[in-house]
């Protein structure tokens, strides 16, 4: 349908025209011309050819009849769009039209007319780092803040995930539910989340000037019962710039040197100074916190 309906002025004219067609009223006159065309062909007054044609004439008034019909229930249905009802209840967020304006009846290319937004409750997409991923489950809680309620935060849920990384940010997007009743909060917004990662097993932590890399791989030294040095092998699960998080190498129980000195060997003798205070630490309950857009 590519009609161009401005006012519903034009649109109940053309409804008005096709319903009182003059073809419907010939259609009726063929009929009745042929029923009494019918009725003398026992006295012989008319022969069987003009029945016949009188019957096609009838046949093609009846069609052009029924196409009337159907052009006139196709402009009823573009009628019915007259007034646009949304399937739920919201706010006008976005107005493209105005009371005279020329609508493209059928039209997919335009503008929408208008944007209706639920706001009552948002969605939040956060693009989360691969390596956090597999620490934040469905139904985690988050705390977010926006700079219009610098002094407020807000609480959402982690609802899903779209389990695949982005290859051009090497993260991963997910939704998260937030309650809106009180309408505080605009839709296309932006926001600072932070998000609780759940752990397993919370891995061991080093100052990063303790690693030592060299031509025997990556390394820790570390003290062992008796004072002495002893490098161990460790393996890296996150750097995180000063602190570095291990996955494997050393026990919470050892001592390491946080700053081993050029030429240290194995079996050095060394005096503890601190104590305690040279064991790896468990790594604190991290949080991850990006910036991103609220969406309704």
């Amino acid at each position: 349908m590519k009609e161009l309906i401005s006012t519903r002025g034009v649109l109940e004219g053309q409804m008005h025209q096709h319903e009182h067609d003059v073809a419907e009223a010939s259609a009726k006159l063929s009929a009745a011309t042929l029923a009494r065309r019918k009725t003398l062909i026992a006295s012989n007054f008319v022969s069987m050819q003009e029945i016949d044609e009188r019957t096609a004439d009838l046949s093609n008034k009846d069609g052009s009849v029924k196409a009337d019909q159907a052009n006139v229930e196709r402009l009823e249905a573009l009628s019915s769009y007259k007034k646009i009802t949304v399937p739920f209840d919201g706010i006008v967020t976005a107005r493209d039209t105005d009371v005279g304006a020329l609508i493209n009846a059928g039209g997919g290319t335009g503008p929408a007319m208008f944007v209706i937004s639920d706001i009552s409750k948002l969605r939040v997409y956060v693009n989360v780092p691969q390596n956090y991923v597999p620490q934040i489950k469905i139904g985690a809680k988050a705390v977010m803040t926006v700079p219009e309620y610098p002094n407020r935060t807000f609480e959402a849920t982690v609802e899903a995930s779209a389990q695949a990384v982005d290859v051009s940010s090497g993260t991963t997007r997910m939704q998260l539910g937030l309650d809106n009743k009180n309408g505080e909060l605009m839709p296309g917004g932006y926001s600072n989340v932070r998000l609780s990662l759940q752990r397993d097993n919370v891995p061991l932590s080093i100052p990063a000037s303790a690693l030592i890399f060299n031509q025997n791989g990556l390394r820790v030294a570390t003290v062992s019962s008796d004072d002495k040095i002893q490098f161990k092998k460790v393996t890296i699960a996150r750097d995180l710039g000063r602190t570095i998080e291990l996955a494997s190498g050393i026990t919470p129980e050892d001592r390491i040197v946080v700053t081993p000195p050029d030429g240290i060997a194995d079996g050095d003798q060394v005096h503890i100074a601190g104590g305690d205070k040279a064991k790896p630490e468990k790594a604190k309950p991290e949080k991850v916190s990006e910036k991103q857009d609220v969406k309704g």
